[in-house]
């Protein structure tokens, strides 16, 4: 690399600031569109679920968006970069998620058009669990927004020059504008318009990146010379960074609770007509998934490819790895007026996209499980929906608070998937409870979510603080070098060796084994404990009567086990195969008898 950082922030120009500002007028005027016509979100109905007539391509988009934060969306080249491709062996299992989302959580949320997932959760536990569960994500999620603002601040500082608190400031202030003006809508179409640009920024940096490095063939060449090319690793060693295992069935729980239980995720799934729909939004939704990662996986190796002679992170042309795709941008693209603005816009995206997702979903747990039941239960729709845009605004204030209690946080992609983890196994458990343990009783369901939490936050952040105190936990990175490099900034760097083997982190003392859990493990974890608890608890406590539990609360594990059977078995198991629920309640029967199509009896006879 023959520029400085200092030339390369010079090459962001006026095209570019022209292209990043134009994103964000665009989104915008999306949530003022969504304001100002129609109904202009005037009950929740519409304002959180768009009155459950949105259109598939919209809510793919969306949820693709809203999943792929900055972090994750410049994570992936980084770690391919740092640790090699094995993490690519993730792409296996999206195209599973699909379906299993399909099949085994969303038809739940639809049947019931709850607008807060954690409405099932009172309808099966009771107040204290659908409570509990509520305060925790709004505790996961509001972190998860601190990072997801950070990220891209970081890359417009690198790239421009700005003032990072600047750039945090205008990313809240836009999210919060148009999230609380056009509502889901607004938040639905500008994810649209976002991914778009997402892909269309990662396309135009792959293509020139692998032109400029000598194509496909340099690129295997170099990454198979210093070792990051890697898809066998089949260790079972559950502390093991990643393995084969981690990355598929570790994965595959994760991105299951992303997509399952999330409230974010099921407001867009009642956002849709039909099940149809949600099946439909799925897999076009993973289908973009694959495609994209792809393409970033293939763009972590090209990066090295063109830094194998100079690692930007040891010479000091950067500060963190986080920041080393937007100075591969300005090397690479630099030179042509409005690219890097593009690539800015693209990263940017990604942040908005989240935000103003979560932003949405904060609004809605807060206003359906806590003021209304609690502060406001008179309180009518159209001032509902109003006070919804003002949580909305709240949150973001919030979240843009939290963002200066992180200023020494690295390995994003790290701690945002880690943090999804810690939360998501025990959410994910206390559904998955409910829905297919008809004998779990409340008790057994906050035993289990409260162990399940503090064992995995323990887990969790003790590893975050073992990175802290300088005691970095045992992961082999790939070499780099720092031969080729035409100055340094870093004058502690040796130039004795042509390569800067960082094969291992330092080691002061050696950390609890149980600190060194795959942060890909997380979720399953947190989901097993769930379930174990809550089942043992259940049954020292005197087990739930299936009998007396509204059977629409509970899946006949016949039909959602076997979904995959023609549609005659499938007929057959859902009115033939599984538990006989029965209740004095006749209206209990009627429901079922709506919500399945088989014929119930009863004492008095066919309903």
């Amino acid at each position: 690399m023959g520029a400085s950082p200092e030339q390369l922030i010079a090459r962001f120009g006026w095209a570019d600031y022209l292209v990043f500002v134009g994103m964000l007028v665009i989104s915008s005027f999306i949530g003022l569109y969504y304001g100002c016509v129609g109904s202009k979100q005037r009950t929740t109905a519409e304002f959180f679920r768009g009155d459950g007539k949105m259109g598939i391509f919209p809510v793919a988009m969306s949820l693709a968006a809203s999943f792929l934060s900055a972090s994750g969306l410049m994570g992936v080249s980084v770690e391919m970069y740092r640790y090699g491709s094995m993490q690519s062996v993730s792409i296996l299992i999206y195209m599973a998620i699909a379906p299993a989302v399909s099949e085994l959580f969303a038809p739940m949320f639809h049947r019931l058009q709850v607008s807060s997932s954690f409405e099932y959760l009172e309808m099966r536990f009771g107040i204290s669990v659908r409570r509990l569960s509520s305060f925790i994500l709004i505790l996961q999620m509001t972190l998860y927004l601190a990072t997801a603002v950070w990220v891209p601040a970081l890359a417009l500082n690198q790239v421009t020059g700005m003032n990072i608190y600047m750039v945090m400031t205008i990313n809240m202030a836009v999210c919060a504008f148009y999230t609380s003006l056009g509502g889901l809508k607004a938040v639905l179409w500008t994810d649209t318009f976002q991914f778009i640009l997402m892909l269309l920024a990662v396309a135009i940096v792959l293509l020139k990146g692998n032109y400029d490095v000598g194509g496909p063939t340099a690129v295997y060449n170099a990454s198979l010379a210093s070792g990051r090319i890697n898809f066998f690793n089949f260790s079972a060693d559950p502390t093991e960074r990643q393995n084969f295992w981690s990355l598929t069935l570790g994965a595959f729980v994760m991105y299951t609770s992303l997509f399952g239980i999330n409230q974010a995720q099921i407001q867009r799934y009642t956002s849709l007509p039909t099940m149809q729909h949600v099946r439909k939004a799925l897999l076009l939704c993973f289908s973009m998934f694959v495609a994209l990662d792809v393409c970033n996986y293939y763009l972590g190796l090209v990066i090295y490819t063109k830094y194998k002679d100079c690692d930007p992170v040891s010479a000091g042309y950067v500060k963190t790895i986080d920041q080393l795709l937007p100075l591969f941008v300005m090397d690479t693209l630099g030179s042509y007026p409005g690219v890097p603005g593009l690539f800015v816009a693209g990263i940017y995206s990604a942040s908005l996209s989240t935000v103003s997702t979560g932003l949405n979903a904060l609004a809605n747990v807060s206003l359906e499980d806590f003021i209304r039941p609690l502060l406001l239960p008179n309180l009518n729709d159209v001032n509902a929906t109003r006070l919804s845009k003002i949580l909305s605004i709240v949150f973001a204030v919030i979240c843009f608070g939290i963002i200066f209690l992180m200023d020494n946080l690295t390995h994003f992609a790290e701690i945002v998937m880690s943090l999804f983890g810690l939360v998501g196994g025990p959410l994910m458990g206390i559904f998955t409870l409910g829905m297919y343990f008809p004998w779990a009783n409340n008790k057994g369901a906050i035993c289990g979510l409260i162990t399940s939490v503090a064992l995995m936050f323990w887990i969790g952040f003790g590893a975050i603080f073992i990175r802290s105190q300088g005691q970095s936990l045992v992961y082999d990175l790939k070499p780099v070098s720092t031969a080729g490099c035409t100055f340094l900034i870093n004058e502690t760097i040796s130039t004795v060796s042509p390569l800067v083997m960082a094969t291992t982190e330092v080691v002061p003392s050696e950390p609890l084994a149980i600190y060194r859990l795959s942060y890909l493990w997380y979720t399953t974890f947190g989901f097993l404990i769930v379930i174990i608890v809550g089942m043992i608890v259940s049954g020292l406590t005197g087990w739930q009567d299936p009998k007396k539990l509204n059977p629409n609360l509970v899946y006949n594990i016949g039909q959602s086990l076997f979904w995959y059977l023609p549609k005659r078995a499938q007929e057959y198991l859902r009115c033939n195969v599984g538990d006989d629920y029965e209740s004095d309640d006749p209206e209990t029967y009627k429901l079922t008898a709506r919500s399945d199509g088989c014929e119930l009896e009863s004492e008095e006879g066919i309903v």
